[in-house]
């Protein structure tokens, strides 16, 4: 097996997102809400979407419909991005690892992905692990570059939230946006993954799921019981950025970004003042997207990196938490 450089870096990151968008107020004609309602409780102000809640499909007009636009279209975009920018070959990659709860193909979406960027000899595969997605991916990625068994990996979050919201349900539904993000790891001498934890507790599974009914040969819509989420996620995310700290011999003062899965405003600011992070510091982006799942934590990478605030060397603290329930958390240099 031909070994390669031990150290993993970060070099490259793209995104895409669906054409159109769904507002709190064109959202507020199809369920009781409001775009003051949304936005004081989430922070959202709106969502790029795949499929249209019913009575909108006019108005919002699907030219760009599921049939168009779908995860792999979407990891496609992202990941010629994210390629581009880390310029290498697409026959250099070795890996693609798409971490999705919503695949197009429940065999399996990465493979669909490959021929469309040309990475022929890429081996593909999925990861399930809902929102904690693209951490569980970075940290399992970085294990086969450590490893010297691949220099070159794709790593994408995309999920189509919009296929399995229950429309009637604004709990759930004011929440999810789609999109795919992407990052290319690469092997290097240095190795910026410098700490990390991953948790999972399967007794609060019904917290959050989208469940199989075996007497409707089908899935369900997304369930969730919001509040205790947030109880979740504020006591279990600042533990584990702790350990991930305390593992790269870090302290908060050492990070120059916490880029947090997308899921709540309210949710960031309690895990930033529990962990003594500076508001200045909090990447969100929520506003324009929503809760994106998988793709939160590389949508808002790849929009830090390419506004220039995010820098070649910067400490970044990143946390994903969702369902499962799973949450983990790595620190890493960009670059």
């Amino acid at each position: 097996m031909q070994k390669f450089l031990a150290g993993v870096s970060l070099v490259g990151c793209g995104s895409a997102v669906p054409s159109q968008t769904l507002t709190n107020e064109q959202l507020s004609q199809v369920v009781d809400t409001s775009d003051d309602w949304i936005a004081s409780r989430t922070g959202i102000r709106q969502r790029h979407i795949v499929v249209p809640p019913p009575g909108l499909e006019s108005v919002l007009m699907a030219e760009n419909n599921e049939n168009r636009e779908s995860v792999t279209s979407l990891a496609a975009q992202a990941c010629k991005a994210a390629i581009a920018m880390a310029k290498v070959q697409p026959e250099e990659i070795d890996l693609i690892l798409l971490a999705t709860s919503t695949a197009d193909d429940l065999f399996g979406t990465a493979p669909r992905i490959q021929p469309q960027i040309g990475a022929n000899r890429a081996i593909a595969f999925d990861l399930t692990a809902a929102c904690s997605g693209f951490i569980f991916g970075l940290i399992t990625a970085a294990q086969y570059i450590r490893t010297g068994t691949y220099k070159n990996i794709l790593l994408i979050g995309g999920d189509i939230q919009s296929r399995w919201v229950d429309w009637g349900d604004r709990r759930t539904c004011i929440l999810f946006g789609d999109g795919a993000g992407a990052v290319l790891l690469q092997a290097s001498e240095q190795d910026n993954l410098l700490g990390f934890e991953m948790r999972s507790d399967g007794t609060g599974n019904g917290l959050l799921n989208l469940d199989y009914d075996a007497s409707k040969a089908g899935y369900d819509c997304i369930t969730m019981n919001g509040r205790e989420v947030y109880r979740f996620a504020v006591k279990a995310v600042p533990e584990v950025l702790e350990k991930a700290l305390y593992r790269a011999n870090l302290t908060v003062d050492d990070i120059d970004w916490l880029i947090m899965h997308q899921a709540n405003q309210r949710i960031l600011d309690a895990v930033g003042d529990r962990i003594g992070i500076p508001a200045a510091k909090i990447v969100s982006n929520m506003a324009k997207y929503g809760n994106t799942s998988a793709a939160s934590i590389p949508l808002a990478i790849d929009e830090w990196v390419r506004a220039g605030k995010v820098k070649p060397g910067d400490v970044i603290a990143s946390a994903g938490f969702g369902a499962g329930l799973s949450w983990g958390g790595a620190i890493f240099k960009w670059g």
